[in-house]
């Protein structure tokens, strides 16, 4: 019995299918997209460490006696002192309760923002 050749299969004609194996171009392309991303995340992730880095550095050289600060565990308070990469915050008036902390854990001065405002 003889087949139409609509109806033959790649394997009887002896056609060329598919590689078997992962190869060439092919294979290739996905790992140089997924390494072109890779690199392009950490570029952008540096960056922004950068531009995040200055304003950060500004914040704590401006940084001054009687400035209402929040830090970056929530803590709102006023600064009694400050020292070389520390500040002491007064956080309740009744009890005159003070708490120290590094100037890395402020995140922002809030004085500035209601002058800014008002």
């Amino acid at each position: 019995m003889t087949w139409p050749t609509s109806m033959m299969t790649i394997a009887q004609t002896g056609a060329p299918g598919p590689p078997t194996s992962p190869g060439g171009a092919a294979a290739f392309f996905p790992i140089a997209v997924m390494l072109a991303l890779v690199v392009f995340m950490l570029l952008s992730a540096r960056g922004q460490k950068r531009r995040e880095k200055r304003p950060r550095e500004e914040l704590y050289t401006r940084m001054r006696k009687n400035d209402r600060v929040l830090t970056i565990g929530g803590v709102i308070g006023t600064i009694i002192s400050v020292k070389d990469d520390e500040v002491v915050l007064k956080v309740d008036e009744s009890t005159n309760t003070k708490m120290t902390f590094l100037k890395t854990a402020v995140q922002r001065v809030l004085s500035d923002e209601a002058g800014a405002s008002g």
